[in-house]
C-alpha cells in the first residue's frame, strides 16, 4: 500500500523552540503587566516601566524562594520517604552524601533562568543579570552534585572485594579537580558571554605555567594509577619506609600524599610520587599469610662446643622432643663408623660422633615442631650462621600462628626465654660480651 503524503510525523520540539516558546509567553506576561500598570491613574507615565519590573522581580524573586523554602524541602522529605522504603542500599549512600539534596537546589536557578529573559525584555540589563547569576548558581549546584555523587559511589565501591584492594581516592580526586577546572571555564565563559572553546584555546598559552604549578597534583596522579593498578598500596595496609620515618598503617592515599598513622601514634606524610621514585616495605602480604615470620638468632660461646660422651647421650636421652633423634643417629653413627678399624675409633677424632651443639639444635626444631603457637605448614628451620668472632650464631627461621602484635611478641619472647635457661643443660654457653660483674668475679687475690 503506497504510503499517504499527507501523513506527516509527530511533532517534537528541540530545546531551543521550548525555550523560545517559554520567552514568547513570559513577555506576553510582561506586555500584560505593563498595560495593567499603564491603566491605573496613581502611577506616574514616567514610572510605568519601573513599576513593573520592580514587581517583576519582586515576583521572580519571590516565586523562587517559594522553590527553595516550601517545593523543595516537599520533594526532599517524599525522596527520603521512597529511599527508606526501597530494598537496593545504594539509594542510601546517595542520600546521606546529599545527592538528592543538591540536586533539587536547581529548581530556583533552572526557573529563573528560563523565565528571565522573557519577563526583562523591557529591561535587558535586569534579564542578562539573573540570567547570569542563575547560570552560575545552576553550575555550583551541578559541581557540588557531581561531588557528591563521587562520594557516595567511592563509598558504594570501597564495600566490595574489588574496591578494597584498589585506591579509590586518587581518581576521586582527579574527577573532582577536572570537574571543577571544567566548572571555573564554564562559569568564565557565563560572566565574559564567550564561548568555552574560546577559554580552552587561551589556556594553551599558559600550559607551561600550568604544567608548574600542577607538578605534584600530576605526578601523585600518575603514582596513584600505577599503585593502584599494581596493587602495591591500598588504605589499611602496613607501611614501612624507613626514608620518611614511616612504619604504620596508611590511613589516606591522597592525590597528592599519603597519611601514615605510625605506630608511636604520630603521623607521617608522604608525596605519593615518592612511593613510586623510592623503595618501601608493605607488611600486607604477611597479615593476609597463615603466620608471621620470627627470624632471630642468640649466640652460642664456641668454648663450650664439644663432642658427645657416653654420659652426655645418657642424659640427653632423657629430655622430650630429642630421644628418636638420637636413636635414628646411633644408628646411623653407629653403621658408619663400622667401616673403620676399631683402633683407630679410639681416637675421638676418627669416625662421626654427636655434638653437644648439633644436639642442641635438634631439641630446637623439635620443640619448635610441637609448638601449639607455630604454624607448621610454613617454613621451620634452626640452623647455625657464619661467626664473625663473638660466638657461633643459631638461628630460628619459623612462622608465628597468631599475627597480632601482642601475641606475637609473647610467643616470640616465650620461647627464646626456654631456650636461654635449657641451654647449660647441654653443656652450653650463651656468649655475651664481659661486663664489669665478669672482671670482679675473675679478679686475681692480691
Amino acid at each position: 500500500m503506497p504510503e499517504d503524503s499527507n501523513t506527516q510525523e509527530p511533532d517534537s520540539q528541540s530545546l531551543a523552540d521550548q525555550a523560545e516558546a517559554i520567552d514568547s509567553k513570559m513577555s506576553n506576561l510582561a506586555q500584560s503587566l505593563s498595560s495593567w500598570i499603564g491603566n491605573q491613574n496613581w502611577v506616574p507615565d514616567s514610572l510605568n516601566n519601573p513599576v513593573v519590573v520592580l514587581i517583576l522581580l519582586l515576583g521572580i524573586l519571590g516565586i523562587s524562594a517559594i522553590i527553595y523554602l516550601v517545593f523543595r524541602p516537599l520533594i526532599l522529605r517524599w525522596v527520603k520517604h521512597f529511599v527508606g522504603k526501597s530494598a537496593i542500599t545504594w539509594d542510601n549512600e546517595l542520600m546521606g552524601h546529599g545527592v538528592f539534596r543538591w540536586i533539587t537546589h536547581l529548581l530556583p536557578g533552572v526557573f529563573i533562568f528560563l523565565v528571565a529573559p522573557g519577563l526583562f525584555e523591557s529591561a535587558p540589563y535586569f534579564g542578562k543579570i539573573l540570567r547570569t547569576a542563575s547560570a552560575l548558581y545552576i553550575l555550583v549546584a551541578c559541581y557540588l552534585v557531581f561531588d557528591s555523587m563521587v562520594n557516595a559511589l567511592q563509598t558504594i565501591y570501597s564495600r566490595t572485594p574489588a574496591g578494597r584492594k584498589i585506591n579509590l581516592t586518587t581518581f576521586a580526586q582527579v574527577a573532582k579537580l577536572l570537574a571543577a577546572l571544567i566548572a571555573i571555564i564554564l562559569s568564565l565563559a557565563v560572566i565574559f558571554d564567550k564561548s568555552p572553546l574560546v577559554l580552552l584555546g587561551g589556556l594553551g598559552v599558559f600550559a607551561s605555567v600550568l604544567m608548574l604549578v600542577f607538578k605534584d597534583v600530576i605526578l601523585g596522579f600518575i603514582a596513584g594509577i600505577q599503585l593502584a593498578t599494581n596493587r602495591m598500596l591500598a588504605r589499611g595496609d602496613w607501611l614501612e619506609m624507613p626514608s620518611h620515618q614511616a612504619d604504620g598503617n596508611v590511613e589516606l592515599i591522597g592525590l597528592t600524599t599519603v597519611k601514615v598513622r605510625n605506630w608511636d601514634r604520630t603521623v607521617t606524610t608522604i608525596p605519593t610520587y615518592a612511593l613510586i621514585s623510592d623503595s618501601f616495605k608493605n607488611w600486607q602480604g604477611m597479615s593476609e599469610s597463615n603466620g608471621r615470620r620470627i627470624k632471630r638468632s642468640f649466640l652460642i660461646d664456641s668454648n663450650s662446643i664439644r663432642l658427645c660422651d657416653e654420659e652426655m647421650l645418657e642424659r640427653f636421652g632423657e629430655i622430650e622432643h630429642i630421644s628418636e633423634y638420637l636413636d635414628a643417629k646411633e644408628k646411623e653413627i653407629k653403621q658408619s663408623n663400622s667401616k673403620i678399624r676399631e683402633a683407630r675409633l679410639n681416637n675421638r677424632v676418627n669416625g662421626r660422633r654427636l655434638t653437644n651443639v648439633g644436639t642442641f639444635r635438634a631439641y630446637i626444631e623439635g620443640y619448635l615442631k610441637t609448638h601449639p603457637d607455630i604454624n607448621q605448614e610454613m617454613t621451620l628451620l634452626v640452623r647455625q650462621l657464619d661467626t664473625k668472632g663473638r660466638g657461633i650464631p643459631i638461628e630460628i627461621y619459623c612462622f608465628s600462628s597468631n599475627k597480632e602484635w601482642n601475641a606475637y611478641e609473647s610467643i616470640q619472647a616465650d620461647i627464646f626465654d626456654h631456650l636461654y635457661a635449657v641451654t647449660p643443660e647441654f653443656d652450653l654457653r650463651i656468649f655475651q660480651e664481659p661486663t664489669g660483674y665478669d672482671f670482679q668475679q675473675h679478679t686475681l687475690p692480691k
